[in-house]
């Protein structure tokens, strides 16, 4: 009886597991691949952890957000993750980014008004001009999708060097959205991967991350395109 909960108990913590054909981005126990971005506007917040194959974030004082970034670069790809965010937490996933974290970014933004799943352009101002770009950016609806207070299954595509971009919540498309030209800050059609934490400003009426809120994500797993 034991041993079948101990099987019962690792089943949960890899939940869906990782598609056929998809490379798992983190180890399970450390973060050997990644690194803290030290230039990013949101912060440098260490409070990175992985635990029984969980990798969770929050702020490490009050404000300070961040990004942690892949150490390699990647062009095309498809990246499947499952997520649990803390409501009131916003955040993201960027694409092609540089060291500082300008990238295409598709949205974590799990706050009253937010939008999970759709694409927005981090320090990439040129991408939110109205027009720019064919296809959808983000899906007003996505609540539709979302089972609140558990885990989610978000899949993420980004091909070419002018980059169409598609992003589906468990299974429902939320995105898909091809740019007008290359405008990824790292001048070609490849950059690191990150998740990000929001910075806050403590005094400001508005806040993006609650105090003591994480974003927690698990199965993160790469398929890279031709």
């Amino acid at each position: 009886m034991r041993m079948l909960l101990v099987l019962l108990s690792a089943l949960c913590v890899m939940g869906e597991g990782l598609p056929k054909g998809f490379k798992p981005l983190f180890n399970g126990k450390n973060l050997k691949g990644w690194h803290i971005s030290e230039t990013n506007h949101h912060g440098n917040t260490k409070a990175w952890r992985i635990e029984n194959g969980i990798v969770s974030v929050t702020q490490d004082t009050p404000g300070n957000g961040g990004i942690l970034l892949t150490d390699k670069q990647y062009a095309n790809y498809e990246l499947s993750f499952e997520v649990k965010p803390d409501f009131g937490c916003d955040g993201g996933v960027f694409l092609r980014s540089t060291e500082k974290g300008e990238a295409y970014q598709v949205m974590l933004d799990y706050l009253e008004g937010g939008v999970m799943g759709g694409v927005y352009g981090e320090k990439i101002p040129e991408i939110m001009v109205e027009g720019v770009g064919t296809g959808m950016k983000m899906d007003r609806g996505w609540m539709k999708y979302w089972r609140k207070d558990d885990w989610n299954l978000m899949r993420i595509r980004i091909e070419g060097e002018v980059p169409h971009i598609e992003v589906w919540i468990n299974g429902q498309k939320t995105a898909d959205w091809t740019d007008s030209a290359n405008h990824a800050k790292t001048g070609t059609g490849r950059g690191m991967i990150a998740l990000q934490a929001h910075r806050t400003d403590p005094k400001a009426a508005s806040q993006r991350w609650i105090p003591g809120g994480y974003h927690r994500f698990r199965n993160v797993g790469i398929r890279e395109l031709k």
